[in-house]
């Protein structure tokens, strides 16, 4: 098992979207370099949580 793997949580698609928008609104949408990491370790766990059918905008 990876490292990153073990680190993820069970939490819903849900849970995990709050906490990336309470992360930015706390931020006022500027993220520090603490806060980026945060972001990205929330959209690994938020991509899990949805089954990992993460498509981008066009």
């Amino acid at each position: 098992m990876s490292p990153m793997s073990s680190s993820v949580s069970a939490r819903s698609a849900a849970e995990v979207n709050a906490e990336i928008r309470d992360l930015w609104q706390r931020s006022g949408g500027c993220l520090t370099p603490q806060d980026e990491a945060e972001y990205q370790r929330l959209l690994v766990e938020w991509a899990a949580a949805t089954g990992g059918s993460v498509r981008t905008a066009a």
